[in-house]
């Protein structure tokens, strides 16, 4: 018989649409991989964690590996479609283009910081076809940032000389947010989205309004 689950913290990549016990199952493994790590977490830890027997996990899922892509995927799957979202209504202005899709990766990392953690330390634990997904999204994601900085700069609005090395400097500063930020900590998550905001304006050399 599996341990009694213990209480286990919403996770972000857990669709209302999953099986009651599948969404347990995904839960239980971002807890415990962003706990452990993947290699650290068995698959007997994870059904343990969701209340279920080991064979339940592979019911649901084929292995350990299909549940820690399957977090990824989605995880990257929700960041682009916010982010392409936040673009959509974000009008043409480049610096509130910046500020749009900046709040949105941003944000996503806050809120959902152990599904961004594996996200960011776990790609190498995947089968190069789980990765290879996962990268032409994470590079989706990349392009966005590359064409609102390059666009900025071709418009005058932003003055750096290297708008590749800038966008690319903004996205990686973004995602390291889920590396320190703690909702328990001295800043709120709307604080933090709003100097990054700045941050990354004044790393593409935004002059203000003119």
């Amino acid at each position: 018989m599996p341990a009694a689950p213990t209480t286990l913290a919403p996770s972000a990549v857990v669709r209302a649409t999953d099986d009651p016990t599948a969404a347990a199952l995904i839960a239980a493994a971002v807890e415990t991989m962003a706990a452990k790590g993947y290699h650290g977490t068995s698959v007997r830890d994870i059904a343990s964690a969701a209340g279920v027997s080991v064979g339940s996990l592979y019911n649901y899922f084929g292995s350990k590996h299909d549940l820690l892509a399957l977090i990824l995927d989605r995880g990257l799957d929700d960041l682009v479609t916010a982010t392409e979202d936040a673009l959509l209504r974000a009008g043409t202005d480049p610096a509130d283009r910046l500020r749009a899709i900046v709040g949105v990766h941003v944000g996503r990392h806050t809120a959902a910081p152990r599904e961004s953690l594996l996200g960011n330390s776990e790609l190498r634990s995947l089968t190069p076809h789980a990765r290879a997904v996962v990268v032409t999204k994470r590079d989706v994601q990349q392009r966005m940032f590359d064409r609102v900085v390059a666009d900025g700069a071709r418009r005058g609005a932003f003055t750096t000389p290297t708008p590749v090395d800038a966008a690319r400097f903004v996205v990686s500063a973004c995602t390291a947010v889920a590396t320190w930020y703690r909702a328990d900590g001295p800043l709120g998550a709307d604080e933090v989205t709003a100097r990054y905001q700045e941050i990354a304006l004044a790393a593409v050399g935004y002059l203000g309004a003119r």
